[in-house]
């Protein structure tokens, strides 16, 4: 299929034919509801933010949902379940714009957003990439209407670049491709129900059947959890703040005259008489700091938030049974989902509650004192320093273009995948450059990998890219020459660690350590002069001790000799730009689970890596030279 050049622009004042437009959507903060601009149709997509930073939709089926319960009460409950069997233990307060779940207690802030009419949303159009269980996930939403938007003025393919994604898509072949592993997905372009759409201020929201809509309350029991959900939390506040400032908070009389959860024990019915939280809110050995009482009730902070339970040793009335709530994971007879919000019921009522938590990632190793960390074995030294880049008085682009290709003289009749004319008319970039020695009909064949482009194509690619003397095939990604990066100054240690990860327990740990402080940005880098942050330094990366291991540090080192471990970017973590980013090799950060996908056990990441690695230009042969 036709393409662009992956890592490297079309030219310097040449637009790729391929790049569409970023779809464009309001942003609206997580506190509040989001309205679109008066007497201006707008569709209606709610999303949630997940641990990386990115918002996600939910289906249009949901969002129909939500709206209708937004049209009835705008601080109410949304139960997701009722719309979609799989979103059981989900529910979003409007009030606080945060979607909870109940099995675990996490909650994430939701919001409100606004997209044309006319895009992927509003004709019920959805993309989506085949994930590694075969399933299919859809696209974010911005990158959903970019993808329609070139899929509708027929674009070859689309570079998602300037979406912060390093993936081609191609829609002959209806493929994604990551432009540096050359690892392919699969996409699908399907019709779904549309998203609902709005004017003004709160609208009439589409029908979308839900039930028959009676006037009367749904009476099932996750239902009656979730309408109880607010008053709980209130009363959990009030506790909290009579226990801080004695006096100065009303007696809350949220649970005055009955149990909200009728809870039968060894010693009989509760009571509701008396009832207060002993004991109540957060973990043991935690203060609680007048930010967490406010948050309770408004959950304004971004990033997921857990319930804490309360301590199981309480003072509790006579007559209240203690009733642990321990299947948060699923193993008891209780139903998580009722687990989860029966938790919350309880504790508010002052009932002793044991609530599971989430586990943790095991980010780090025990301590470890200095006499133990030993050099890694066959590796010299413990430490590589780079400094500020210099650039070299090397050949001209010319020069280079011409020492790693053969000229043709009858030229196929064939496109040039740079420019997209044919390889037997001239060059796309005649006019735009006019370099001394190159005319633009002249054709030359790479020597290793024989593909063939324009001599002034392939000019236009090494001016748009780092200049570093090397050269790589657009189409295979074949490298000539030494391929060097834009990593800033910086240091990388590496030493033995007496520890095992996961998964090789017979071995020992590599500990890599990268450091890189803040800095300027240089002649190379996306904005010249202007500072760049350097995030989460030192970041610790792990590796076993054994052959592969060491090698994989080995092809690293060189890597970082080449500056290409990092990069100056936009974070697609954070969306935070000039910046350290990775560069599409991946590392081990995670040393004593695999919570977050950056962990052990992985028994395909050496392997993985080794080809991250190559497609940099990173192989074994290296290591001979």
């Amino acid at each position: 299929p036709r393409g662009p050049v992956p890592g490297q622009g079309a030219g310097p004042s040449r637009r790729a034919p391929g790049m569409a437009r970023q779809g464009s959507g309001a942003m609206l903060a997580s506190g509040g509801l989001g309205f679109p601009p008066q007497n201006l149709a707008r569709v209606v997509v709610w999303e949630w933010l997940n641990e990386h930073g990115r918002w996600r939709p939910y289906s249009a089926a949901v969002c129909h949902h939500i709206e209708n319960v937004l049209k009835e009460d705008a601080r109410g409950s949304v139960v997701l379940g009722q719309v979609d069997v799989q979103l059981a233990p989900y529910v979003i307060d409007l009030q606080s714009m945060h979607q909870f779940r109940q099995d675990t207690g996490t909650m994430r802030p939701v919001r409100r957003n606004f997209y044309d009419p006319s895009s992927a949303p509003g004709k019920g159009i959805v993309w989506e990439w085949e994930n590694d269980n075969n399933s299919w996930t859809p696209y974010d939403m911005d990158i959903c209407i970019t993808i329609q938007n070139a899929y509708e003025k027929q674009h070859p393919w689309l570079d998602l670049s300037s979406l912060g994604f390093c993936y081609l898509i191609y829609f002959s072949s209806m493929s994604q491709m990551n432009r540096q592993t050359q690892r392919k997905r699969r996409l699908r372009r399907r019709m779904d129900l549309a998203y609902p759409l709005t004017m003004g201020s709160i609208p009439k929201s589409q029908s979308w059947p839900v039930g028959a809509s009676t006037g009367t309350p749904c009476s099932c029991p996750q239902c009656l959890l979730v309408n109880s959900t607010r008053a709980a939390s209130n009363a959990i506040l009030a506790s909290q703040r009579r226990k801080l400032y004695p006096g100065a908070v009303r007696q809350s009389s949220t649970f005055a005259g009955g149990a909200p959860w009728p809870a039968a024990g060894p010693g009989g019915t509760a009571k509701g008489e008396g009832l207060r939280v002993p004991g109540a809110g957060f973990a043991p050995g935690q203060s609680v700091p007048s930010a967490a009482l406010s948050g309770l009730n408004n959950l304004n902070r971004p990033g997921t938030q857990r319930g804490a339970g309360l301590g199981a040793r309480a003072t509790v009335p006579p007559g209240v049974p203690a009733l642990p709530v321990k299947n948060l994971n699923g193993t008891g007879p209780v139903h998580p989902a009722l687990a989860g919000m029966t938790g919350i019921l309880m504790c508010a009522a002052g009932l002793p509650v044991c609530l599971t938590r989430a586990p943790k990632p095991i980010l780090h190793p025990p301590p470890v004192s200095k006499s133990d960390i030993k050099p890694v074995p066959g590796v010299n030294g413990i430490c590589r320093k780079t400094k500020k880049k210099q650039l070299k008085k090397s050949k001209t682009p010319e020069d280079v273009v011409r020492r790693y290709i053969q000229k043709v003289k009858n030229p196929p009749d064939e496109d040039c995948t740079i420019c997209m004319e044919r390889l037997v008319t001239s060059s796309g970039y005649e006019g735009v450059l006019s370099p001394r020695g190159i005319k633009p009909e002249l054709v030359g064949k790479l020597g290793k990998c024989g593909h063939m482009y324009h001599l002034l194509c392939l000019l236009a690619m090494y001016n748009n890219g780092n200049k570093d003397g090397s050269l790589q095939c657009p189409t295979c990604k074949a490298i000539y020459g030494e391929k060097t990066g834009t990593q800033p100054p910086g240091k990388m240690e590496f030493h033995l660690i007496p520890h095992s990860l996961p998964g090789y327990t017979d071995s020992k740990t590599i500990r890599i350590v990268y450091d890189i402080p803040t800095g300027i940005q240089g002649p190379e880098h996306p904005n010249p002069g202007k500072k760049f942050t350097a995030r989460g330094f030192p970041r610790h990366c792990y590796l076993p001790d054994n052959e592969k291991g060491r090698k994989v540090l080995k092809l690293l080192i060189v890597a970082w000799d080449r500056r290409l471990i990092f990069t100056i970017g936009t974070s697609n973590t954070t969306g935070e730009s000039d910046t350290v980013v990775w560069n599409e090799i991946h590392h081990k950060t995670e040393f004593g689970s695999n919570l977050t996908g950056h962990g052990y056990p992985d028994p395909n990441y050496l392997d993985n890596v080794l080809a991250e690695l190559l497609a940099q230009g990173v192989s074994e042969a290296t290591l001979k030279d």
